[in-house]
């Protein structure tokens, strides 16, 4: 029958197509990499989103940053809300690699803002220098910083300013527009290790975020300077609260109190931010997915870091460690920036306490140390509650 004929050779035109444009992927490392078959990219090749981001778009980065010596990355990007269901075959199995075997078919992520449930938030301040805490939170109906128009970009920057206008008593601020500040305003916000820079990072421009560099962005922050907004850098917004010292419980308190407030003022213009319960909050990267939350303590380990087993026990309480100045920066002085390893899975309560815990258990090493005592690795602790 020549019809079902004709069907096939479309079929086998388009199965040729999709096998010529399969990206090499031979010499990768990355999340994307392990998952993406010939089979997967043939099935996804041709979908978009109703914004019209593709898989190829998604993708780009991890083709173009084949991995990381020391951290495998993720490997691809959001571009709108809808690319988690448009293109569910390949970023699920990518979600449960990153997330250590978290399903977003069949489990539900808790959400969990209420600060008075963190016990022993309080540091020994002659080990811990300062505390912060982190996330993002994208506004729905808006594509995301890799695939958002000017247009669209504006609009987050609107939005978000308009409602950052409402915060009052010790969250009152005020937004310094890229485009819009003096020389001296930016020297005094670097200065203070505010301000995020032109993004060089080949992982973000070959994601399509450092588009039309600096329009819309721009960043906002309380009078006292411990309550800060990013705009339009990798998310919509990244949402921090930080002070010097060893409070954690002051500094998440002011966190959720913020974000909680932040909220409210969007959803009283008629904005929402994007959320389902198998993903939790949706940001750019999968990596940030369920609560997107970073908290995080510069602490003096000088002893303990010198330890064979500090990569142990730092692995068994679910925690990772950076240098002080981020991701690949080494410890300077013994000073290392520790926070949780796990973002999705767990509410934002369950993952500071797993901080504090494992950050007082540090400490106590690091005090046994001291003495000339011994330590003991603990237990690793379970993922998912």
């Amino acid at each position: 029958d020549s019809s079902s004929l004709t069907s096939l050779n479309i079929l086998s035109c388009f199965l040729y197509l999709c096998s010529a444009e399969y990206p090499d992927l031979r010499k990768h490392n990355n999340c994307m990499a392990s998952n993406l078959t010939p089979a997967i990219y043939a099935k996804l090749c041709d979908k978009a989103t109703p914004n019209g981001y593709t898989l190829d778009q998604a993708i780009q980065t991890g083709v173009d940053n084949p991995g990381h010596p020391f951290i495998k990355t993720v490997g691809l990007v959001a571009g709108d809300e809808e690319s988690y269901e448009v293109f569910a075959e390949l970023l699920d199995p990518v979600i449960k690699e990153r997330h250590n075997g978290y399903d977003p078919r069949n489990m539900k992520h808790p959400t969990d803002l209420d600060a008075s449930k963190i016990q022993s938030g309080q540091f020994d301040e002659r080990y811990v220098l300062s505390s912060r805490v982190r996330t993002g939170r994208s506004i729905r109906g808006l594509s995301l910083p890799p695939a958002c128009t000017r247009a669209e970009r504006r609009e987050v920057e609107r939005v978000v300013v308009d409602a950052l206008a409402g915060l009052k008593g010790d969250l009152t601020g005020k937004y310094y527009s890229l485009t819009q500040m003096t020389e001296k305003e930016q020297q005094q916000l670097i200065d203070d290790h505010f301000l995020f820079d032109k993004p060089v990072s080949p992982l973000l421009t070959c994601a399509g975020m450092a588009r039309d560099w600096p329009d819309a962005r721009g960043i906002w922050h309380n009078n006292e300077k411990t309550f800060l907004i990013w705009v339009n850098e990798e998310d919509h917004t990244r949402v921090i609260s930080m002070e010097k010292g060893g409070n954690m419980k002051r500094v998440f308190e002011r966190f959720c109190r913020g974000l909680k407030e932040v909220e409210h003022l969007i959803q009283e213009k008629g904005w929402e931010f994007m959320w389902n319960e198998r993903l939790g909050y949706i940001l750019t990267c999968p990596s940030n997915l369920g609560t997107g939350l970073r908290a995080g303590v510069h602490v003096k380990l000088p002893l303990l870091s010198k330890d064979a087993r500090f990569s142990k026990i730092l692995d068994h309480l679910r925690l990772q460690k950076r240098g002080t100045g981020g991701v690949d920066t080494a410890a300077v002085g013994g000073v290392f920036d520790i926070s949780n390893l796990d973002r999705l899975g767990q509410s934002e309560v369950q993952l500071v306490q797993t901080v504090v815990d494992g950050v007082n258990y540090l400490i106590e090493c690091e005090k046994r140390l001291e003495r000339g005592q011994d330590i003991k690795v603990p237990p690793p602790l379970k993922q998912f509650k």
